[in-house]
């Protein structure tokens, strides 16, 4: 027989399934013969921290050999086409779902495949620039794929994020983050993740050109029929088309994708966004605040996580993409900018813990902010917040000696409004400048900044610290566009055949929610393709 308990437990007594058990029978009584783990979260809400665990429990039977459901991918080779554009999450899983479906996915992606782009990423330090099509925003797998592969989402509303995680476990990635209640790859095996759903799309007959890059929608007769673009993996660049539907997942910095849409009178509108700096603290430091200990997190927990929110004089200021034990990592898209953004190892054993922590910024305030950024021409503009974007990072870029070195400051010492004499030990590898972020970063973000920082200074002790280093600049939290789309077909208002997708269409907020509108697309240009058969 098998029962469901919800246990709440010591960390000693949960991180192994043997200390279950004898758990099990000594304090509630339970000989099992084997034990699964469903859900595992961690309260440290109180100085003795606790694991709520939801077990099954086997009695005097062994347990199912399946961990989760596999899904049945068959051959697509005759199929008609779908183009999907970008082989992010929104791509990938949109691409996978269309083979369910019976259709043929025809993936292009202006980046390198997974492996290739990690060389380029590593040239970022040594030569301090970065390639425009193959960096931590433009490749295989997206901006999630090197910026850490969390698959937190607090969004129920928007589709089956549990079938997303068994869709992972599916193409390698560990049980665990069936289990956990926040679950993490990991920068370190993601990869492998990706590669394997890219060899599925292929099995099956679908394609995936990578280095090809979209120029231009095909439209006739008010429809989409096709794209067109330039293949690149020669020195000379040559024209390719493809035609089908198209399923537009290009992520949240394709800002060549918006302005070919503005230019072509295309409905798109103005998105907030967020944007501030990341925050480094030492990741002892961080264990010891969270886990209320002076051993930290001792041999028994992992890296302690934090999530911060504060309203300041009407606009939400947040921590975002909390990396334990991670890196700071330089996620520009192209010249004259500079942007940070956080990843973790799947162990998250680093020195250092590291956290977004951005200001909301609407619409509406770009003329506020315009004084300083940005120009008075695109203020009015479905493309305002996108220039404000690109103009803060190409200050932080100037702040940094033009090059991918990051302007940093000690914590307290911005608050306090002094320049840092001399800064912190960084995760950072391109290196950090000691800049007055304080001084030059809009007086909208940096005041709200620095009273969130006081307010949770008092909130946890040793919070708000010289042993701290903000590093400027986080600015690619989520799209500054929209491109509009029908609510129920989700395809463009007004162009069909069309579905924009994903983060950089503006329907996501992560790689989960990402892939759960990928497949809601996917669904969707099933049934068009099925109305017009």
């Amino acid at each position: 027989m098998t029962r469901e308990l919800n246990l709440r437990i010591l960390p000693q007594e949960a991180y192994n399934e043997q200390s279950i058990m004898t758990y099990l029978l000594q304090k509630e009584g339970i000989k099992a013969q084997a034990i699964r783990i469903l859900k595992r979260s961690i309260d440290a809400r109180q100085r003795i921290i606790y694991v709520n665990l939801t077990i099954r429990i086997y009695i005097n039977e062994e347990p199912e050999d399946f961990l989760f459901t596999p899904i049945e991918y068959h051959d697509v080779s005759d199929k008609p086409a779908v183009i999907v554009v970008g082989a992010g999450p929104g791509g990938l899983f949109a691409a996978l779902r269309l083979i369910e479906l019976g259709l043929r996915p025809i993936v292009i992606e202006r980046g390198k495949d997974v492996r290739e782009r990690k060389k380029d990423l590593a040239r970022i330090r040594p030569e301090q620039r970065v390639d425009p099509e193959s960096n931590y925003s433009f490749g295989e797998g997206g901006a999630g794929a090197y910026s850490d592969g969390k698959l937190y989402t607090r969004s129920k509303k928007r589709g089956n994020s549990e079938r997303i995680l068994n869709i992972f476990v599916q193409h390698g990635a560990s049980p665990n983050i069936l289990v956990d209640a926040h679950p993490h790859i990991g920068t370190d095996r993601l990869p492998r993740v990706i590669e394997n759903m890219r060899n599925t799309i292929l099995k099956c007959g679908g394609e995936v050109h990578f280095q090809t890059k979209m120029t231009s929608l095909i439209i006739k007769d008010n429809k989409v029929v096709g794209v067109e673009g330039l293949e690149s993996i020669t020195n000379n660049p040559s024209p390719i088309t493809f035609y089908g539907p198209v399923i537009l997942a290009t992520g949240h910095s394709a800002r060549d994708v918006y302005r070919w849409f503005y230019n072509n009178n295309i409905e798109i509108e103005a998105k907030g966004i967020a944007v501030g700096v990341r925050l480094e603290h030492p990741a002892m430091l961080i264990d010891q605040i969270q886990y209320h200990s002076k051993q930290g997190r001792g041999k028994w927990l992992p890296a302690a996580e934090y999530s911060m929110v504060q309203q300041v004089e009407g606009r939400g200021v947040y921590s975002f993409c909390m990396c334990p034990g991670g890196f700071v990592v330089p996620a520009a898209s192209g010249p004259e900018q500079i942007v940070v953004n956080g990843m973790s190892p799947s162990n998250r054993g680093g020195k250092w813990s590291n956290s977004g922590m951005v200001v909301e910024i609407r619409p509406e305030d770009i003329k506020t902010l315009s004084n300083s950024l940005v120009k008075g021409e695109n203020l009015s503009t479905p493309l305002a917040v996108m220039h404000f974007q690109e103009e803060l990072e190409k200050q932080c870029w100037l702040q940094g000696n033009q090059k991918q070195t990051a302007p940093a400051q000690r914590m307290a010492d911005f608050v306090n409004g002094r320049l840092s004499a001399d800064l912190n030990p960084s995760s950072y590898a391109p290196g950090l400048l000691a800049s007055p972020l304080h001084f030059w970063m809009p007086k909208f973000v940096s005041s709200r900044l620095r009273d969130a920082f006081k307010a949770w200074g008092k909130q946890k002790h040793g919070f708000l610290t010289n042993e701290a280093t903000i590093i400027g600049v986080e600015t690619r939290t989520s799209s500054p566009v929209r491109i509009i789309r029908n609510a129920e077909t989700l395809q463009h208002i007004s162009i069909a055949g069309l579905f924009p997708c994903g983060e950089g269409a503006g329907y996501a907020g992560g790689i989960v929610s990402a892939g759960v509108d990928g497949e809601r697309c996917a669904e969707a240009c099933a049934t068009y393709l099925g109305q017009q058969a």
